[in-house]
């Protein structure tokens, strides 16, 4: 914590993992180089905490996501609620059999009798130059999994409360970090404060355009809200914060009321989560709609290494300001 009281995005993270361990012995972590033997993670997430309760609890595991994910699927059935940390949401794919065809079913193949309270934390984003392999944004992959929760945070204080909220869910959830943010500083979150799971948050009221979005894009698109409404364009900026189940009652009551939406997101726009939003919006008020839901995603390719194609690569708040100036005319 810095000396003005503000909190590193990181810094959030381990503090909700220790307020969680520190409330329930059933709370463990699994994950590569994540015990402080082996530096307290890739990304200091987990610092400190393997000393104050021990490598039985934050267990360092080999490079085997099947077999963190295998291990952290058990426990949770055996009464744990174990955070299972997957270095990077690529890595995602090498145990996707576990995670959706074991983790995200059995609560329903066993008729409601077998939960499995796992939370996946996994970090991804592009801007830092990983390349490909490191760098994709794939909520919407999971998004369409029946069983599972998808969620991200936009600041410090929702990482923790919303972390503290996905590790008592009885239902797996995927906790998605940007990279690109665990340096970003904020104010803290009051101990034991949690934010629940489903619900948006309107950051900012308006009354002519809707801007939906999530994770690190929501910083962006408040300062755009700003530079619009110096044009006198009233807009409205909605964080997602779970992106599965989104909250819809929120999305829909903001369109009708102001009859324009623009959905961002970093991930790829092709099949991403803003198409589903904006068929929903589309199927539900296409006649309260004074112009059509505009997307704004990545570009339809791989992530590229080169810092200057990664850049072309990604959405840009000029792509989001462009639409909007589109649809008022």
């Amino acid at each position: 914590m810095s000396k003005d009281g503000a909190i590193s995005f990181a810094q959030s993270i381990n503090q909700a993992l220790d307020e969680a361990m520190a409330a329930s012995d059933k709370v463990m972590i699994f994950g590569e180089d994540i015990a402080d033997a082996q530096g307290g993670g890739v990304f200091k997430a987990t610092s400190g905490l393997s000393t104050k309760y021990g490598t039985g609890r934050v267990r360092t595991t080999p490079i085997a996501e099947q077999a963190i994910m295998g291990a952290a699927i058990g426990a949770a059935i055996a009464g744990y609620r174990p955070v299972a940390e997957i270095m990077f949401m690529n890595f995602l794919t090498v145990c996707m059999d576990q995670l959706v065809n074991h983790a995200a079913k059995l609560r329903f193949m066993s008729g409601g009798k077998t939960f499995v309270p796992i939370t996946v934390r996994c970090t991804t984003g592009a801007g830092v130059g990983f390349g490909g392999q490191h760098s994709d944004m794939l909520e919407a992959w999971f998004a369409h999994v029946p069983g599972m929760k998808v969620v991200t945070a936009s600041n410090p204080a929702e990482a923790k409360g919303l972390l503290l909220s996905a590790i008592e869910d009885d239902d797996p959830t995927l906790f998605i970090e940007d990279i690109m943010m665990y340096a970003q500083k904020g104010e803290p979150l009051a101990a034991g404060e949690k934010i629940p799971l489903g619900k948006a948050r309107v950051r900012r009221e308006g009354s002519d355009v809707t801007v939906i979005t999530y994770g690190r894009p929501v910083a962006q698109m408040d300062k755009l809200a700003e530079e619009l409404a110096g044009e006198g364009i009233s807009a409205e900026v909605i964080d997602l914060r779970t992106i599965a189940p989104f909250d819809e009652d929120t999305v829909l009551n903001s369109v009708a009321k102001t009859g324009r939406a623009v959905i961002v997101h970093e991930a790829i726009k092709s099949f991403g989560v803003g198409a589903e939003i904006s068929s929903r919006i589309h199927e539900e008020l296409f006649a309260d709609l004074k112009a059509p839901v505009k997307r704004v995603g990545s570009k339809y390719c791989p992530v590229p290494f080169s810092p200057p194609l990664e850049q072309a690569f990604l959405y840009s708040q000029d792509e989001v300001y462009a639409s909007i100036r589109r649809m008022m005319g």
